[in-house]
């Protein structure tokens, strides 16, 4: 059955609860259905109320839940796309919203077809990128007590004479650091503490990362990017679970605008004036192509 024939169901979700919308084929304006708890089967008696399983065509956007309700619906065989809410049209002009107002909105939009799905990654894909975000995360949080400790020994005029940190000459040297002041003794140990810390858990990240690949559909394109210059092992498994499918991008600038490598544009009349990157699309992606 074509889209234009199907009830379009918007749902605006939460974490506790799911405002359903929807517009029947035509060009009616779209009706608010109701609202739910975030709860899989009651969500699924209103859905029976609104049309067969293939007489709907159900949108919601991206959001904290993740991808548990589309897969949860696509196994009882309805279609469910995840919108990106980036590139969901916007009115002008408009300062009023609501759960309802963006259910009902979501349902006539995805009736015209101006909608712009996401990839919705499998659970393994998916797993493995929620490996390399806790490890993205776990080196942020090396970074930021390796600046608080860095801080405190300046604070005390203590200075590193060497060219490089955190290696075993470095560390050497803060082994021979001692303070006066017994206060002053327990917060050097407990920033040092903090580092040694956050480097063993980005070591155990770093290993479960590179393991977690063994078998995984992606694992040759893995492979492929290492043979590029400057790309570990690290970086190339985090590119490909932020980006998934190459093949689903049907132009290198289309890959380029999802990482947000496209330059800005500015232009009017005979005037063109580019600027830096936009920045936009996957941040995650972006930050490993740095």
């Amino acid at each position: 059955m074509e889209k234009r024939n199907k009830v379009h169901v918007g749902l605006d979700v939460h974490k506790d609860s799911i405002t359903v919308a929807a517009a029947e084929p035509g060009r009616d304006k779209a009706r608010l259905v109701g609202r739910v708890v975030h709860d899989v089967p009651k969500l699924l008696k209103v859905l029976t109320k609104l049309g067969t399983v293939d007489g709907l065509h159900i949108v919601y956007e991206a959001g904290p839940t993740g991808y548990g309700l589309p897969r949860a619906l696509a196994a009882r065989g309805y279609a469910c796309e995840v919108i990106a809410p980036s590139k969901t049209p916007r009115q002008p002009g408009q300062r009023v919203k609501t759960d309802a107002r963006d259910s009902l909105v979501l349902a006539e939009y995805s009736r015209a077809g101006a909608l712009t799905p996401v990839w919705i990654p499998d659970q393994e894909d998916e797993a493995i990128r929620d490996l390399s975000r806790a490890r993205e995360d776990a080196v942020n949080n090396r970074t930021q007590v390796r600046q608080q400790l860095k801080g405190f020994l300046l604070r005390h005029d203590r200075r590193y004479g060497g060219k490089t940190s955190w290696c075993l000459t470095h560390d050497a040297w803060l082994a021979r650091q001692s303070f006066e002041s017994a206060a002053a003794q327990t917060a050097f140990t407990e920033y040092w503490q903090a580092v040694k810390a956050a480097d063993e858990r980005v070591a155990r990240l770093t290993k479960a990362l590179q393991a977690s690949i063994a078998g995984w559909r992606f694992e040759p394109v893995v492979e492929a990017l290492q043979a590029l210059r400057g790309v570990a092992a690290v970086t190339a498994i985090g590119l490909v679970a932020e980006i998934g499918d190459l093949s689903r991008f049907e132009h290198p600038r289309k890959l380029m605008g999802y990482l947000g490598l496209a330059p800005s544009e500015h232009s009017s009349g005979e005037r063109t004036s580019r600027g830096s990157i936009t920045k936009t699309g996957n941040g995650h992606a972006r930050m490993a192509t740095r």
